[in-house]
């Protein structure tokens, strides 16, 4: 079968065409023809060796295939599934890619970190959703921010950012995004109350707004030790990206990791319930076919991508 990854570590051009072994679902385990396998920055991290560290923990060996957010048909199931699960049913997953990611004709993965496909979207859609949509979900969680709260959101006008206005307004929260000149009609009608300038003094531009400082901050531009001056004293700031700093004044520092929820089948079909609903608006960028996944890497990289950039397998 297909799939992109590397051989070697490097630039985009380094992602090649790859015949690969299909792979067997193990005990409650699950496979997945991928029709639409979504691209992220942490995609480009095992593409150019950040995450090398992890790789070679897990023993891994070349090629090292991309790929965490996927949309497609249930193909096969392992012993031990639920009956939740049938061959034939459209679906999307959400997987580490340690030992294989999403980049493939196929893919095995944990029957719990796969459900139901959102009504109503195509494939290319339905692989934008679980990943940064998961990742604003558990940052929300774990500032435990009340409804008439204040959180502020930098890199809003990411496919991150644009999920956590979407999730935190359906909780009631008000909402201040940073945004460009072109972006501010997108983020408002994803209900963002306040706007600052995007790359602006983001600290001073909030304390304006809010003087005592918001209640949280969702750093989705990873901007984090600068953004602390816009929190109030005992806030809270989720960070990515294992950022190392820490907070002061007791605001509360969480280092958001969207694995600790890869096998919480009840937060994904939640998520999947919210598309359904129109709480959460999926995004396509643009669509690339599998052996062109290097422009797609090249384009992310360039920056001012809004929503997600697919790869689609379905052909």
């Amino acid at each position: 079968m297909r799939a992109i990854g590397v051989m070697t570590y490097g630039g985009p051009k380094q992602l090649e065409l790859l015949e690969v072994n299909e792979p067997a679902p193990g005990y409650a385990e699950v496979r997945v023809r991928v029709h639409a396998a979504a691209v992220s920055p942490t995609d480009v991290m095992l593409r150019n060796g950040q995450h090398a560290a992890t790789i070679d923990a897990h023993g891994l060996r070349p090629p090292y295939i991309p790929g965490m957010d996927l949309a497609g048909v249930v193909d096969a199931l392992g012993p031990g599934n639920d009956g939740r699960l049938k061959e034939g049913d459209p679906v999307v997953g959400l997987v580490l890619p340690f030992p294989a990611g999403a980049y493939a004709d196929k893919i095995v993965l944990p029957s719990d970190s796969v459900v139901a496909a959102p009504r109503g979207f195509d494939f290319v859609s339905a692989s934008t959703l679980l990943m940064n949509a998961a990742t604003a979900r558990i940052a929300l969680n774990e500032m435990k921010l009340s409804p008439g709260q204040k959180l502020a959101i930098t890199g809003a006008s990411g496919a991150l950012g644009g999920y956590a206005i979407q999730l935190a307004k359906a909780e009631g929260l008000t909402v201040i995004a940073d945004a460009s000149p072109d972006d501010e009609d997108s983020l408002q009608s994803m209900g963002a109350d306040h706007l600052v300038r995007r790359r602006g003094d983001f600290v001073r531009e909030v304390r304006l707004l809010v003087p005592e400082g918001v209640d949280g901050v969702i750093d989705a531009a990873v901007l984090n030790g600068e953004t602390l001056g816009a929190i109030r004293d005992h806030g809270h700031l989720s960070v990515f990206r294992a950022w190392d700093g820490a907070g002061q004044r007791g605001i509360n520092v969480h280092k958001i990791n969207v694995g600790s929820v890869l096998r919480e089948t009840a937060i994904l079909k939640e998520l999947v319930c919210q598309a359904e609903e129109g709480v959460l608006t999926l995004r396509v960028a643009d669509v690339f076919a599998p052996e062109d996944a290097w422009a797609a890497h090249e384009q992310l990289e360039a920056g001012r991508v809004r929503g997600r950039l697919v790869l689609d397998f379905g052909s």
